[in-house]
């Protein structure tokens, strides 16, 4: 299992977990940080026993954003990883998830602050908790900066694009709550217990046919911006080879005989 000094990977029976280790600094971006998220993303999509991904941070905060004291020239953390993204210019985007959709059910455990750069890997996970006390928004109009993560693109499909503009533009935090009510979370729970609730739901979505699931997280996101036509034309494409799988007999032979099935990705 990989990871850096500030992103630890650990597994949990099928679920891998990230997290943000950098809590000295509300776990600000560093560049071991998106080496070892990027290596963690790909490292779930290699591993056909990893069936979820839980990201989280520590410390009690998901990610504040950007090192903006190394943005003012003060250095970034780990500068013997530079030579990761010489070799792939495009690292930094992955790790942040926008350029790149692992193909595991990804759920995000929040904690504390969860801004700018944190509300943007926010964006491309699939499942969302929050503890009552997170703090979520896109400060960086305030800093005279741009949410160039993702944001207003993405932003606008997942929530009210009212919604939408008034986080971009006036760069104020939302509360756990209010992050809900709109849309940009599923679920608050009580505080410290975000990853607990998240790792439930890993273990359901765990207990399903693992190539049903990463055949429907496909199709809903690759119906998204289709017309309704297209889209369920793409989704007979994804979704009929499932059913001559033998997963799809296990389900149905366990569901008759009342045990729980046993999936082999076959």
């Amino acid at each position: 299992m990989g990871g850096t000094e500030h992103l630890t990977v650990r597994r949990e029976g099928a679920t891998l977990i990230l997290t943000l280790n950098r809590p000295e600094a509300r776990n600000a971006l560093s560049l071991p940080m998106l080496v070892g998220l990027h290596d963690g993303w790909l490292e779930a999509d290699a591993d056909d026993s990893v069936r979820s991904i839980v990201f989280t941070g520590a410390g009690g905060t998901f990610c504040s954003g950007m090192d903006l004291k190394a943005l003012a020239g003060d250095g970034m953390a780990g500068e013997e990883y530079r030579d990761r993204l010489k070799a792939d210019p495009d690292l930094h985007w992955k790790a942040m998830l926008r350029h790149h959709r692992p193909r595991k059910p990804v759920i995000a455990a929040v904690e504390g602050y969860c801004v700018a750069g944190g509300t943007e890997m926010l964006q491309g996970t699939d499942i969302r908790v929050a503890g009552e006390s997170a703090t979520f928004g896109l400060f960086e109009v305030k800093r005279g900066l741009f949410p160039i993560g993702g944001s207003t693109v993405r932003l606008q499909r997942q929530i009210p694009r009212t919604h939408a503009l008034e986080m971009l533009l006036t760069g104020r935090p939302y509360s756990a709550r209010e992050a809900a009510a709109i849309g940009l979370i599923g679920r608050v729970v009580p505080d410290g217990t975000a990853l607990a609730k998240a790792l439930e739901i890993a273990e359901q979505i765990n207990s399903c046919g693992p190539l049903a699931v990463e055949a429907v997280k496909a199709a809903v996101y690759e119906t998204a911006e289709m017309t309704e036509s297209d889209g369920l034309a793409a989704e007979l494409t994804r979704g009929w080879p499932v059913f001559d799988t033998a997963d799809a007999k296990e389900g149905a032979r366990a569901f008759a005989e009342k045990r729980p099935p046993v999936y082999k990705r076959a």
